[in-house]
């Protein structure tokens, strides 16, 4: 995603005040963002890497508490998100378009799928596709009972719901508020304009650097998250190519060279170098997965596929709102341990994606825009995990086995040791790794130096410079702070940092509505105004048409006894005053006339 501003920005604003038009316009920074903001991170990355147990010990208190207090409040608010996605999709609002009413897309129908199927791909996935639906099998769901293949099967359909209908559902909201303040009401692309509707000049004070700054931190770890998960991967699969990076200084120097890299994109302007390797990331992408297809069990995939949206699809309500409250620690582990990790890294990761899929979505309805996020990335989402978990799952239940025992940044690389060309496999698997993590960090960077220069779509070179360095800081910290369990670091903050700002898509949610139904409301008004005219219209023709043919049969009368008048001159029962006779019979008194006359035949009448 790292190319998402390919065309030339427009500059214009709405209704923004001149200190935040002028900054956003000349790419400047607002200082009452970007200080704070930078001022949490420093401290976050000095005190974590200065004391990194301490840290540790911290992160893991926090998150016992957040999942014990607020687990049921991430599976509720996400359960709300994905019924008002839905609801915006299936409503009247739906014709409503991000944009002027005039406007069309910016780019073509399959050119803006394939965006949507860009924003879909990233680390996580290649993280997880193959490791998390085994995960599920050997430590499955507390209430997932039966046969091997059943809990595999749950497996797979826990899967498809972390990775599915619920992260896009946020992302829907998320880039639709700022879609729709940024094309149709003509505000800076960020995140507190999208609050305008709910908090009105609020937005332009202190509420507005708070929203502000509170996506910047949550942008800032989501995009840590990912690069931490990389990390993760890419020294394991150099293990597998015999070069040994799976120590913390191992992981230093990945992140040292990658955001070298970064960096190096950002400071030369490498913008179109970075779209051709963000593009051929995607195509090495594919042809991974459809290696693995069709060298792997290619009829066992594809029916997995197939029976694992059917199972989805049949316990998605079920799954979106448990808390299994009933299984107590046990219970509670699973859920804090996927299910809100999830929902905590995609509501942090939201503002990010949320631009992205703003940006490319000019001149598109509602309805369009919800329906495409929703089902594209998600379906490109499941066909990823039913065919590398689901290989990896045919070789634990079918095959040698071995894989259950493995951490989750080796599942991939032993599922692609038993495949053919495995050592090519595992060389494409670290590139697309590297690549995303170049990518993510790119383009995260931008969306850093965005909201913290008021919505201009031009930051500084240093800005981006400045965050690329504190994301790497980050992700550094969290893998120091994390040591043999960098995970639960990394999970740990992705749950902290996303409850401040799911506020702030609630908000998002309220807002959203309350412009879209005020909007519709006033079409309605002008369509049912447009309706009476249009009948006033019609009935005023209608009269007229009337008396119109009423003059004629008039004139045609007229005419007639002139003829009759004129062919029998001497005819004394025909009446040669009879025009006069018309006129005085037809003719119109004005009131004061018609007064006038009765008073005057009063008179005579009183005389005689």
């Amino acid at each position: 995603m790292a190319n998402f501003l390919t065309r030339k920005p427009d500059l214009s604003v709405g209704d923004v005040p001149d200190r935040l038009a002028e900054k956003m316009k000349r790419g400047k920074i607002d200082k009452r963002v970007f200080i704070p903001a930078a001022v949490i991170m420093a401290l976050f990355i000095g005190f974590t890497l200065a004391f990194p147990e301490k840290a540790n010990d911290i992160f893991s208190a926090l998150q016992t508490d957040v999942i014990g207090y607020f687990g049921w409040y991430y599976t509720a608010i996400v359960a709300i998100f994905v019924i008002f996605a839905l609801y915006l999709g299936f409503s009247r609002l739906g014709d409503i378009k991000l944009g002027p009413d005039d406007s069309t897309p910016d780019y073509s129908f399959m050119t803006w799928l394939a965006f949507l199927f860009a924003a879909g791909m990233g680390i996580g996935l290649v993280f997880y596709g193959a490791s998390e639906p085994l995960a599920h099998f050997v430590d499955p769901a507390p209430e997932v009972t039966g046969t091997r293949e059943q809990v595999a099967q749950a497996g797979m359909s826990y899967s498809f719901l972390h990775w599915g209908l619920h992260p896009w559902a946020i992302y829907v909201i998320v880039g639709m508020a700022i879609a729709y303040a940024a094309h149709r009401k003509k505000m800076p692309l960020s995140i507190r304009f999208a609050l305008k509707p709910l908090l009105g000049k609020r937005i332009n004070g202190v509420w507005g650097d708070v929203i502000d700054i509170v996506a910047l931190v949550g942008v800032l770890f989501g995009v840590a998250t990912s690069m931490g998960l990389g990390v993760m991967q890419i020294a394991s699969g150099m293990g597998f190519l015999h070069v040994d990076l799976a120590s913390n200084w191992g992981y230093t120097l990945i992140i040292i060279v990658l955001s070298a890299v970064t960096l190096f994109s950002v400071v030369t302007g490498l913008e179109k170098g970075m779209k051709w390797l963000s593009n051929g990331n995607l195509i090495l992408a594919a042809v991974i997965v459809l290696f693995v297809l069709v060298m792997g069990p290619t009829i066992f995939l594809l029916r997995e596929f197939v029976q694992s949206i059917g199972a989805y699809l049949q316990n998605v309500i079920q799954m979106t709102f448990s808390t299994f409250a009933l299984d107590g620690a046990e219970g509670e582990a699973f859920v804090g341990a996927w299910t809100t990790f999830y929902w905590g890294w995609w509501i942090s990761w939201s503002a990010f994606v949320g631009m992205f899929i703003a940006r490319v979505s000019r001149g598109r309805t509602v309805r369009e825009f919800v329906f495409a996020v929703l089902l594209v990335p998600a379906a490109m989402s499941f066909f990823w995990f039913a065919v590398m978990g689901g290989t990896a799952l045919h070789q634990e239940l079918f095959g040698s086995g071995g894989l259950a025992d493995l951490a989750s940044d080796s599942v991939l690389f032993t599922m692609l040791q038993q495949l053919p060309a495995s050592t090519a496999l595992i060389i494409g698997s670290v590139i697309l790794i590297i690549v995303f993590f170049v990518t993510s960090a790119d383009s995260g960077a931008l969306v850093l130096g965005m909201i913290s220069s008021s919505g201009s779509p031009n930051p500084k070179t240093w800005v981006r410079v400045f965050w690329v360095l504190v994301a790497g800081g980050t992700a550094t910290a969290l893998l120091w702070a994390g040591g043999s369990n960098s995970l639960n670091a990394i999970q740990t903050v992705s749950i902290l940092t996303a409850l401040p700002f799911s506020v702030v898509i609630c908000l998002m949610c309220i807002s959203l509505f309350k412009s879209l139904s005020e909007e519709h409301n006033l079409y309605v008004r002008a369509q049912r105004r447009q309706v009476r005219q249009e009948l006033t219209e019609e009935i005023s023709e209608t009269v007229n048409g009337r008396m119109v043919e009423n003059l004629a049969q008039l004139e045609e009368q007229l005419g007639e006894r002139n003829a009759t008048v004129a062919a029998s001159p001497d005819d004394p029962s025909v009446d040669h005053d009879w025009t006069s006779t018309f006129a005085r019979r037809t003719q119109v008194a004005r009131p004061g006339e018609r007064t006038r006359r009765r008073r005057q035949q009063r008179e005579q009448g009183s005389d005689s």
